[in-house]
């Protein structure tokens, strides 16, 4: 069972790489910076298309990542 939960969580943590690696950018530097977060802040700019898949499935990954980490720690104990 232990293999089992470190091999599922060796994929998902590659998988998590991957999606953030695939999300573009948010800033171009120090004025995309301030910029970009007055934007967000007042919602001018909305996520649209593969950017909001790729938020989800970061998410999605994400919490799957601490329960198999806290899973993972449980077992080997």
């Amino acid at each position: 069972m232990h293999a089992f939960f470190v091999t599922l969580l060796v994929i998902v943590s590659i998988g998590l790489i991957v999606v953030v690696l695939l999300q573009s950018g948010r800033s171009a530097g120090l004025s995309g910076a301030i910029s970009g977060g007055a934007e967000q802040l007042f919602g001018k700019q909305k996520a649209r298309g593969i950017d909001l898949i790729l938020h989800r499935i970061t998410v999605v990954l994400s919490v799957l990542f601490f329960i198999l980490t806290i899973a993972v720690t449980y077992l080997n104990l």
